[in-house]
């Protein structure tokens, strides 16, 4: 296998270099450059991730809280994502951090990889069993940690392997894997609607072996003899805070996609709801609508994030791409308020599929190139950045449930959705080290 040579100015990376050799017994812990089978596995492994996200939240988990109460299901989902957000808020923060400092003979990030992958899969071969909403929301709350301590490492291989010119192209083959995921997830988990057990236990099973799979193909560095610091509890809890006005930059971009994903999310995470309150379809057609929605979009939220990517990488430029998302984004998330119907909801998802497309690759590439200290504790500051996501996506349950149920309903909470996009473009605005 062909390895990658090290960028010439020997670009920092993740506590070390981007290096040809392996470091030496004493010096600060390194990943290898990327190899020709990096960027496949990549793809592979974020869309199996991502899959079971999408298939997860978007189909099995209502249909389970649905078939256990359907008068309240609305407050019950809430319930269950609520109490997911309070215990997984750090969770890729506390994993990258401890990445970071991992000493062994398999590298930093996989150890933690597998472990989020065995315990998140055999969690899910039980959750399609349980009838008890206490019982769901405490196995629902240990998979997402689960699949937070494997999602914060992978993340960060982008950073680890590949110099900053080439993180666009990287950025967005986990982009690609991500929308993969989400569309082959709805699909398979509609498919399995009716057989619950079974829908969740094929997620798991296919966490599990793909992400053993991946540490065997792309192997690391041994990190065992690696310099690291003494640890400390309170350098490592201080660590977690990044001071705005010595970091602006991360915080903008914190902030940036925070907002963006939330206003995404509020619509996203109740999107089989809005099928069945909004647009009055019946449970098994709004599933099957779902899955139309996912499929719609498909195609041209693929063609976007490989364009935006490989174009940001040549021009050199991130910003522009989220500005020009974000107006696509706004414009896809009016048209169910134009047209309350499957027509207004089809022509949401593919615009809006487009916008959200523009903006993945992109974001992820911004991300690594806004990290204090040159990136030397990016497993940390890139988990960081990820609560982003996670907040966001936890919030939107209960931010969707309470616009839906006090102010104003769906359509308010559309237009909920057109702001915080807005909002989250002009945050990033202030952005200096990125163009």
């Amino acid at each position: 296998m062909t390895i990658t040579p090290p960028d010439p100015a020997a670009e920092i990376a993740p506590t070390g270099l981007i290096r040809a050799a392996a470091p030496a017994a004493g010096e600060p812990a390194a990943s290898p450059p990327a190899t020709k089978r990096l960027l496949p596995s990549l793809l592979i492994a974020s869309m199996t991730l991502f899959a079971t996200y999408g298939g997860l939240i978007a189909i099995l988990l209502p249909t389970q809280i649905l078939l256990l109460d359907e008068k309240n299901k609305v407050a019950n989902l809430a319930i269950v994502t609520t109490t997911s957000f309070i215990f997984t808020l750090f969770a890729q923060p506390i994993a990258g951090a401890l990445s970071d400092r991992t000493r062994s003979r398999f590298g930093r990030r996989v150890p933690w990889m597998v472990l989020g992958a065995l315990v998140g899969g055999v969690l899910l071969l039980g959750m399609g069993s349980l009838t008890d909403l206490m019982w769901i929301t405490v196995f629902w709350v240990v998979i997402q940690v689960a699949l937070n301590f494997l999602q914060a490492p992978l993340t960060t291989i982008t950073a680890d392997r590949f110099p900053r010119a080439k993180r666009g192209g990287a950025s967005a083959m986990i982009g690609l894997g991500t929308q993969l995921g989400m569309t082959v997830g709805v699909m398979l988990a509609v498919g399995l609607g009716a057989q619950l057990g079974l829908g969740y236990s094929v997620f798991g099973i296919a966490v599990i072996v793909v992400t053993i799979l991946f540490a065997l193909f792309n192997r690391d560095w041994s990190s065992k003899e690696a310099e690291v610091e003494p640890f400390r509890w309170g350098a490592f809890f201080k660590g977690f805070w990044i001071n705005p006005r010595k970091h602006p930059d991360f915080f903008w971009a914190f902030t940036g996609r925070f907002l963006l994903i939330l206003g995404y999310f509020v619509v996203s995470a109740y999107q089989l709801y809005i099928l069945t309150d909004y647009i009055k379809l019946p449970l098994q057609q709004a599933q099957g609508a779902v899955m139309t929605l996912t499929l719609v979009a498909f195609v041209p939220t693929l063609l976007a994030i490989a364009l935006s990517g490989w174009w940001s990488d040549k021009v050199g430029r991130r910003k522009v791409f989220i500005y020009v998302a974000t107006v696509v984004m706004a414009a896809g998330l009016a048209f169910p308020l134009i047209m309350p119907d499957m027509t207004g909801m089809i022509l949401m998802s593919i615009v809006n599929g487009v916008g959200f497309g523009l903006y993945m690759s992109v974001d992820a590439a911004l991300m690594t190139e806004v990290l204090p200290n040159e990136g030397t504790s990016a497993g940390k500051d890139l988990g960081i950045l990820n609560v982003a996501t996670n907040i966001p996506q936890a919030l939107s349950a209960p931010i969707a449930a309470v616009i839906i149920g006090s102010f104003g309903g769906y359509p308010v909470l559309f237009v909920f959705a057109i702001v915080f996009a807005v909002l989250g473009a002009i945050a990033i605005a202030p952005i200096k080290s990125v163009k």
